[in-house]
């Protein structure tokens, strides 16, 4: 059996990725079967957003690397992706298909904490690795490129956080897409244990003129009372294919927060969802995307309302610039029983420019009485009158544009706790909107 839409991916190519990787047969046969869901299901349905024609397959998926020594030994574009203290913090780096530098504190594994790649978990955790690989967060038989991605995988990072450890902080993993028709097809699985603390940040970047393609899944496995944080900033050059699956799945009194970039320059697909399945579970997501060039962005934000007296926030901006189109979807379910639960949301897009396009769609389902739900949306373009006060004031029109969409995104960035990653937002989201 075979997958054949530019690239061929048939059984030999699996089993090449299994055997490099050193599997047990179990995820071995996990990737056949996942390979043969892939020949019969479709794409995703994706609203008011044509994908048929983006380009899912045309990569190869076992682009070798060669392992770091130091992460100073990364270009420097790279490295600016990362903290100061890069050198003594928790870092994870993938290069292609394969991870070429792992660092955990000493400490952190005395208390119990796993922090490796995904790979090297299949082998060495493989019983806790199988209760959450794919079973809890997205499933291989949702759409062609689920199974596409359960098929072949490659890398990745697995974070687990025993019961009651709290950690100040935050690990950090980087995927890095280098040279032409490169495919990274990482997953991220996040297993918070009750009453534990952890926050990672998720950087995926290649570059600007070379084509590449990012079908990637993060899944958060948020435990009773536990507090997980989770920023996930994508910045991919314009050839590029970036697809962006997270799933979130909260216990009892658990809480998720999710701090999202999509700032890649090429065509984007962006899932973030999450499930409250436990009495008092909160999620707070909160979503940048910018736009570009002829850039076609699709994001999406839902939230499933399971438990009683459940919590959920989602507030998401988008900016858009030349010929740019954006979809931006918000969605609150509450289920039927799910009484006491609060859902609220709101979607902003700002067009700085008559040819760029905007669209947000605040979207409630409500199947329970005693509950609480709003949502707000926006889609408009520069104020003229504010353009004006500014630059009466001597400031230049470029520099008052800019004033303009800080403030917009300012209820976003104001949020993230960590100054270094909102920094290196800021910067990236400068270059993404440079003339």
């Amino acid at each position: 059996m075979s997958v054949d839409t530019g690239i061929l991916f048939d059984q030999k190519t699996v089993n090449q990725l299994s055997e490099k990787h050193q599997e047990p047969d179990w995820m071995r046969q996990f990737r056949l079967e996942a390979l043969q869901a892939a020949g019969r299901l479709d794409l995703p349905r994706v609203q008011k957003t044509r994908i048929d024609r983006w380009n899912f397959t045309r990569f190869e998926p076992m682009a070798e690397a060669s392992p770091l020594d130091s992460l100073k030994a990364l270009p420097e574009s790279v490295q600016s992706l990362l903290s100061s203290d890069m050198e003594k913090d928790n870092v994870i780096v993938q290069k292609n298909a394969d991870p070429v530098y792992v660092h955990l504190d000493a400490a952190l594994k005395e208390k119990g904490i796993i922090f490796t790649d995904l790979a090297s978990a299949v082998r060495d955790y493989p019983d806790l690795v199988r209760k959450y690989f794919m079973t809890k967060g997205v499933r291989p038989d949702e759409h062609r490129l689920a199974a596409l991605h359960a098929a072949l995988w490659s890398g990745g990072v697995f974070l687990y956080v025993p019961k009651g450890v709290e950690v100040d902080l935050p690990f950090q993993s980087l995927f890095w897409a280098d040279g032409a028709g490169v495919g990274l097809l990482s997953h991220v699985l996040v297993v918070a244990e009750a009453n534990s603390r952890v926050d990672l940040v998720v950087n995926v970047v290649s570059e600007q003129e070379e084509e590449a393609v990012h079908n990637g899944v993060l899944e958060a496995i948020v435990g009773q009372g536990a507090r997980v944080r989770v920023a996930t900033i994508n910045h991919m050059g314009k050839q590029a294919t970036d697809v962006f699956y997270r799933r979130g799945v909260v216990d009892r009194d658990g809480q998720l927060e999710w701090l999202v970039g999509d700032l890649s320059g090429g065509n984007t697909l962006s899932d973030i969802t999450t499930h409250l399945n436990g009495t008092g579970g909160q999620v707070d997501v909160k979503s940048i995307v910018v736009g570009s060039g002829e850039q076609r962005s699709n994001v999406t934000a839902s939230v499933h309302h399971w438990g009683t007296h459940t919590k959920s926030d989602i507030l998401s901006r988008g900016v858009m610039r030349d010929q740019a189109n954006s979809i931006i979807n918000g969605i609150t379910k509450i289920e039927k029983g799910a009484t006491k639960a609060d859902g609220q949301q709101a979607e902003n897009v700002l067009m700085l420019n008559s040819r760029a396009r905007g669209d947000a769609n605040p979207i409630l389902l409500i199947d329970e009485n005693d509950v609480k739900a709003g949502h707000a949306a926006s889609v408009g373009r520069i104020d003229e009158i504010q353009m004006f006060y500014l630059m009466s004031r001597g400031i230049s029109r470029e520099e008052a544009e800019k004033l303009i969409i800080f403030g917009f995104l300012a209820p976003v960035l104001s949020a993230i706790p960590f100054e270094s990653l909102k920094q290196q937002l800021n910067r990236v989201i400068e270059r993404k909107l440079q003339r």
